[in-house]
């Protein structure tokens, strides 16, 4: 069997689909006070071109899925070499991190690669439990990466002020509320896999208002992050780019509740772009306000 990389291999490696994360990058950006822009640029690659494909890669790897996922309608069957292929991109981001970066930097994408694993790996498994599958993720990709991130940008650690705190919340409230969305529309074929997601255990009606709920928190925090730094003019921003979002996403719950079957792949990707392209968006501009 050959291990070299084809195009089916690369595919699920579904890297559009990880830049669907990088708003909590582009946030941390925003925020740094003094950003070292070689580290900045080194860091993003690392993680979103290395790191989050290389998570998906496994994923695929471990559960050959047959329906779609993701950022993929129709996922092709993996092979040995997207395993192979995976082993050498957190290799690669591990080295990179230790030797440019910082050796904190390193620990954090080791501690985010060992989490993914454990959340896909059929030895242990995480994802198959509701509440914990939900815990890791809001976690690593929330707050954990905002951390990781701003580590990675400034070259040293967060000082876990009050503010630090509010927006590493906002940080994985924002994940607690879009995660259980990505798995809306695939209750069956998780319960085929012997995976109970949080959001079959919601149903799609609890889905959506699991994910209103964590959205207005998320807000809430966002706030008082923006208040505590003497930001309110950017919490404006953020709200004015949310329109998009709370408009699609109350649509899209309307149309639900008439017809489960708008709970399918094509909207909920539909629903990951939009957030991803506004939440960038205005990020991007705090970024160009900021710095």
């Amino acid at each position: 069997m050959s291990v070299i990389p084809d195009k089916n291999t690369i595919k699920l490696l579904r890297i559009p689909f990880s830049l669907f994360l990088m708003p909590v990058f582009l946030l941390a950006l925003s925020q740094s006070q003094e950003p070292q822009w070689f580290y900045a640029i080194l860091s993003f690659l690392i993680i979103h071109v290395l790191v989050y494909p290389a998570s998906n890669g496994y994923n695929s790897y471990i559960d050959k899925d047959e329906t779609s996922i993701g950022g993929l309608e129709k996922p092709p069957m993996p092979t040995k070499a997207l395993f192979y292929l995976t082993l050498v991109m957190d290799s690669l981001a591990i080295l990179l991190s230790a030797i440019f970066i910082h050796w904190i930097f390193a620990l954090c994408i080791l501690a985010y690669i060992l989490a993914s694993r454990a959340y896909s790996s059929k030895q242990i498994r995480l994802k198959k439990y509701a509440l914990t599958g939900f815990l890791i993720v809001v976690i690593f990709q929330g707050a954990f990466t905002y951390y990781m991130s701003m580590l990675g940008i400034n070259g040293e650690s967060l000082s876990f002020s009050t503010s630090d705190i509010y927006i590493m919340l906002a940080c994985s409230l924002q994940i607690a509320g879009a995660y259980p969305l990505t798995q809306i529309y695939q209750h069956e074929a998780d319960l085929a896999d012997d995976v109970t997601t949080l959001s079959y255990k919601l149903g799609i009606k609890g889905t959506f208002l699991f994910t209103g709920i964590s959205f207005l928190f998320c807000t809430i925090f966002y706030f008082l992050y923006f208040q505590s730094v003497d930001g309110l003019n950017q919490f404006f921003i953020l709200l004015v780019c949310f329109v998009p979002i709370l408009v699609y996403f109350n649509v899209w719950f309307l149309k639900t509740l008439k017809n489960v079957e708008e709970a399918n792949f094509k909207n909920t990707m539909r629903m990951n772009a939009i957030a991803s392209v506004c939440m960038s968006t205005c990020f991007i501009i705090l970024i160009v306000l900021n710095h």
